[in-house]
């Protein structure tokens, strides 16, 4: 398989974005790539919520996804749309991610489950949660190269998410991400290695890089980890396309090696001696 990562610096244009996206896709089908993967917030990267709100539309509605699906089409080209802003009913929004085939269907969705509520040392405060509804499916999705988990972000950090999407027989695992510089400096390469390293798979992040027209700095370093934990691909700060040569024999190669998922075992209670 190779895959083609786009690392985008999204504005507050979705037209903008989406061009872009759909400029890769083309690019990606000439370099060779069997799928494309795209960042976390693809179609819109914008913290002000009075303007973005203009932008917001629903699944069936929104521009990005209808013209993403059009351009895989025409490409023959599979694509993991990272995530994408959407309005959701109810008044929240939605941070979901889509799987679409070279026919440009759409083979899955995900909705970010773990949302990113932190105060940082260096002033900067994320409330996701006050904003995006969360979701509740782990999901996981047959391609011709091998099953891909699903999953978004802040969703790295949480262990027992990739231990269910392993489990259900995910030998990739995308983890697109828009991640701060602080904590992607601090946390980006070992949590994305430890995520292939301990599962035995491939690990495919595409990231958001630089600064954003609204003001904030995304780390970049889009990322492709081999079963084994070598970087494959490093993407460093800069937006542009990459690629990579995944070849899935290595899974059960790796597997065969550490047989860490068939070691798993349920834990019991932990009892606390006092």
């Amino acid at each position: 398989m190779r895959a083609a990562i786009l690392q985008m610096q999204s504005g507050v244009d979705p037209a903008a974005n989406t061009r872009t996206i759909v400029d890769a896709v083309a690019a990606a089908k000439a370099g060779g790539a069997d799928m494309l993967f795209t960042p976390e917030m693809s179609n819109l990267l914008d913290r002000d919520r009075s303007r973005s709100e203009a932008h917001l539309r629903s699944e069936d509605e929104d521009p990005t996804l209808a013209a993403v699906r059009q351009a895989a089409r025409e490409a023959g080209l599979w694509v993991h749309l990272g995530s994408l802003a959407l309005r959701g009913e109810g008044g929240q929004r939605l941070n979901r991610g889509f799987l679409i085939d070279g026919e440009g269907a759409v083979r899955a969705t995900y909705d970010k489950i773990h949302l990113f509520d932190v105060d940082l040392p260096t002033g900067e405060s994320w409330r996701e949660s006050a904003v995006y509804a969360r979701g509740g499916r782990a999901v996981a999705a047959e391609t011709p190269w091998g099953r891909l988990g699903l999953s978004i972000c802040y969703d790295i950090r949480f262990p027992d998410l990739f231990r269910a999407l392993t489990g259900a027989g995910a030998s990739i695992l995308a983890i697109p991400a828009a991640f701060t510089v602080p904590t992607g400096r601090a946390h980006w390469h070992v949590l994305l290695r430890a995520r292939a390293i301990e599962a035995g798979v491939f690990v495919i992040a595409a990231a958001q890089a630089g600064a954003h027209e609204d003001g904030r700095e995304t780390f970049g370093h889009s990322l492709v980890v081999s079963p084994w934990g070598d970087v494959l691909l490093d993407m460093g700060e800069a937006p542009g396309l990459g690629f990579a040569d995944i070849d899935l024999a290595q899974v059960q190669a790796v597997r065969a090696r550490v047989p860490a998922i068939e070691h798993r075992r349920d834990i019991p209670p932990v009892e606390v001696a006092r």
